[in-house]
């Protein structure tokens, strides 16, 4: 049977995970794309970061986008979060200032979850220092659904 989340859970599966596909849109067609991403609850927003290319590209000319979130034991067992919002690149000092909350919260979400060290988050302290930082970039949240199936 499936429910609707509540919404005490849909904070809980923002707020504990890291890895979300991204779908949008470019040229009349529709992608779906893995991607790293930090839920920013003091801002409501998520925060991402990505190579310049097709992704961005489409992003910037059709600025709508979702990030589906899952949980998923088994088949009959899972939760998923759909988040509907708007994209809006940061550059600059803001943007280096966004890399390194995505960074620690990331690197925080890995420790608590998987009890390691993030050993590619070092990447991010490098890469918000020098001049090849990666676009970083807002997914503005408009709309949160969720729904779980247990059985």
């Amino acid at each position: 049977m499936f429910k609707n989340l509540e919404e005490k859970e849909i904070k809980y599966i923002l707020e504990n995970n890291y890895i979300g596909h991204m779908g949008y849109v470019y040229q009349n067609r529709p992608f779906v794309v893995p991607i790293t991403f930090f839920y920013d609850q003091d801002i409501k927003a998520i925060i991402c970061y990505s190579a310049d290319g097709h992704k961005m590209h489409a992003l910037r000319i059709k600025p709508d986008v979702c990030l589906q979130i899952n949980t998923i034991d088994n088949v009959t067992n899972w939760k998923s979060v759909l988040v509907h919002g708007v994209f809006e690149q940061k550059f600059g000092s803001d943007a280096k200032s966004y890399l390194h909350k995505f960074s620690l919260g990331v690197k925080d979400i890995i420790l608590g979850k998987e009890h390691k060290k993030a050993s590619f988050i070092d990447e991010f302290s490098s890469k918000k220092h020098d001049d090849n930082i990666p676009a970083v970039f807002l997914i503005h949240i408009e709309e949160i659904t969720g729904k779980k199936r247990n059985t």
